[in-house]
């Protein structure tokens, strides 16, 4: 295979996570005295880490005081901790295609936005830790994605050329990050898109699941001299 690594988003692309995300924006709302968000808000606003969430939720006319935000933020914090990987559930097509992914001896690796507090601890809850030798938080580098730093970090980590890497992802960030590292990008179509569905024409490949995206990278031709 010409890839020599892999990353992964997670929450949308490895995790479905949002009755989660909803259930600790629901508690830190009430906790602040905010006005309350239906789940299908909470799963637009996801895509660029817990702060971008947060405000997201109290934005209405305008956006929070930094006093509101700081407040709401730290609630959240607290809640999410307690329900963080409840209610989640792993995508169809996850464990197949991590497996095989494993079986093929490529690096592996999460690159996500999620606070690294709330990242390991999920892996964990959810058994998948075991599957990568990387992990790339929205703490860990300066910048979240769509910045291209957390998967150029992933890289640097893997050892590998960052056009050796390839990132799955569920949204236009991880396209976006992607491409800015000089990565090959595959999009899966169900997952946490801020409300716009990735198109075949942003991505190099748009794959079903997992297992798909194992097989469209047998199928991939390197067109350069390696």
């Amino acid at each position: 295979m010409y890839f020599q690594s892999v990353t992964f988003d997670l929450d949308g692309t490895l995790l479905d996570t949002i009755a989660d995300l909803a259930e600790a924006c629901r508690l830190m709302l009430a906790e602040t005295g905010e006005l309350p968000r239906s789940q299908a808000e909470v799963h637009s606003f996801v895509g660029k880490g817990m702060a971008v969430l947060v405000e997201r939720c109290l934005t209405h006319d305008q956006p929070p005081s930094a006093e509101r935000l700081q407040a709401a933020i730290e609630s959240f914090r607290r809640h999410y901790a307690e329900v963080n990987g409840r209610l989640t559930e792993i995508y169809p097509g996850v464990l197949d295609g991590l497996k095989a992914w494993q079986a093929s001896g490529l690096k592996m690796g999460v690159v996500t936005n999620k606070p690294g507090m709330f990242t390991e601890a999920l892996l964990d809850r959810m058994g998948l830790t075991g599957y990568f030798d990387v992990i790339v938080s929205g703490d860990t580098t300066a910048h979240k994605k769509p910045h291209p730093e957390p998967i150029l970090h992933a890289c640097r980590l893997f050892n590998v050329r960052p056009d050796r890497n390839l990132h799955i992802g569920d949204s236009k960030n991880d396209i976006h990050a992607a491409h800015a590292a000089g990565c090959q990008a595959y999009a899966v179509p169900y997952g946490y898109n801020e409300g716009e569905p990735v198109d075949s024409a942003d991505c190099d490949a748009l794959v079903s699941d997992l297992l798909a995206a194992y097989r469209q990278a047998l199928t991939f031709k390197d067109l350069h001299k390696k």
